[in-house]
């Protein structure tokens, strides 16, 4: 009987070996988890704990209240950091530096932060998540949102916050001159010509004049008139083309001549002041700063202004459209498949109208704008305009990793149009300067 035992526990042990030994099972691929609610899947996750970390921002006091109705219906507790942009940055990349972050989900400002993220393998790649689910239908998305969201192939985050370049105007001055709204950028020139009087210290145009800042709603000029800041296929500079050029001195034209006093250390508080003010009867901007201008307590001529899409080049109206914050989920998250959960909720279509339409916080679904809901937070012309550049291009500034440095060097051939100096030098100058730049990342 005792050799019996012996025996039996002797194959106990092999076994045990044998199965240590084994290669471990590759990790799963993600898989769509039934919808919270539906018998014996009905809270799925129960007892996870999420971290999510975000901005300071209007989409995240929107989804705020809203967090108790998630944490319901997954059974997944969301605990929420919110900090200052700059703040947020620093952490983050604290964080995912060291190793070891226990961030499940994050926001991010996809223009100046995924190029870095992406190069240091910080994301998850959400291409693997988005058509999981049939019902979260990603298509719903615009292309140039998403396209803001994209590096190198990597989807870095979801579109939240979006914002296009508009312009905006001044509807009492139009009509007392008897001008129509600009269509065309030879006609925004010609209005501003026309509506400018330095004498009662009214301008006919105003927008960021500071070197850095300008790039960005600059952009818009420079698409419109055929251009773009490299060829992406030979990465070849293109800030000294003819479309470049044009580009540059139209800009500079505008706030040379019809432009206020100071405009060189103007980034968008100034100008929209200035605007706000009812000093300037046109300015080009995001799309998301129109509270500044159309809240009474914010703008004297908020009864005054009205929104139209921006005006036309030769190559059309080419308008940015992109993602200015987005919601990720880092390649380190130890709860992929609930933050993934939480991320299909807050950026799914019933929570996306939900914040559009009740806390005014623009997003990228176009079902979203499509319905009265959506919309009903915003003004009518701006919802056009808005509408009208859906499919606008999805960056602001040249797509490099060094986008700081790359915006100084482009805005300061813009600022020497602006000051009326040699365009064609301070252009080419650029264009070596950023070639450098894009040599040196290759």
């Amino acid at each position: 009987m005792n050799r019996t035992l012996r025996m039996l526990l002797l194959v106990s042990v092999l076994v045990s070996l044998i199965a240590g030994c084994a290669a471990p099972a590759a990790a799963p691929a993600p898989q769509a988890q039934p919808a919270a609610g539906e018998g014996e899947a009905a809270q799925p996750f129960a007892g996870t704990t999420l971290r999510l970390v975000a901005a300071n921002h209007p989409w995240t006091e929107a989804i705020t209240p809203m967090l108790p109705e998630f944490e319901e219906l997954t059974g997944i507790k969301v605990n929420l950091e919110a900090y200052g942009e700059d703040q947020l940055n620093q952490k983050l990349t604290t964080e995912f530096t060291a190793g070891g972050s226990d961030i499940d989900v994050f926001m991010q400002r996809p223009l100046q932060e995924a190029r870095v993220m992406q190069l240091n393998g910080w994301y998850e790649d959400l291409n693997n998540w988005v058509n999981l689910d049939p019902e979260y239908d990603f298509a719903d998305f615009a292309s140039g949102a998403v396209g803001t969201e994209t590096v190198n192939g990597v989807l870095t985050g979801i579109p939240i916050v979006t914002e296009q370049e508009v312009l905006y105007y001044r509807k009492d001055l139009f009509e007392q001159a008897g001008l129509e709204v600009p269509k065309t950028l030879d006609e925004l020139k010609a209005a501003a010509a026309a509506l400018t009087d330095k004498d009662a210290e009214i301008f006919g145009f105003v927008a960021r004049g500071q070197r850095s800042p300008l790039v960005t709603q600059f952009s818009s000029f420079l698409y419109s008139n055929g251009g773009d800041w490299f060829d992406q296929e030979t990465r070849t500079a293109t800030v000294n083309t003819p479309e470049a050029l044009a580009a540059i001195d139209l800009y500079g034209t505008l706030l040379r001549d019809y432009g206020p006093p100071g405009v060189l250390n103007m980034s968008w508080p100034q100008a929209v002041a200035v605007f706000a003010q009812g000093k300037a009867a046109m300015y080009t901007d995001a799309s998301s700063i129109f509270p500044n201008l159309l809240d009474p307590t914010k703008s004297e001529v908020a009864d005054k202004t009205g929104v139209a899409v921006f005006p036309a080049g030769p190559a059309g109206s080419v308008m940015y459209n992109v993602t200015s914050w987005g919601l990720s989920m880092p390649a380190t998250a130890k709860n992929k498949e609930a933050a993934w959960e939480f991320m299909k909720w807050a950026t799914g279509k019933e929570i996306t109208l939900r914040i559009q339409g009740d806390a005014a916080v623009p997003g990228a679904r176009k079902s979203v704008w499509a319905d009265p809901d959506g919309s009903k937070a915003f003004p009518a012309d701006w919802v056009e305009a808005v509408q009208a550049s859906a499919d606008g291009r999805g960056y602001d500034r040249p797509l490099v990793t060094a986008v700081t440095q790359a915006r100084d060097i482009i805005g300061g051939a813009v600022v020497t149009a602006i000051e009326g100096g040699d365009v064609e030098a301070a252009a080419a100058q650029a264009n070596a300067e950023f070639q450098a730049l894009l040599d040196g990342e290759q």
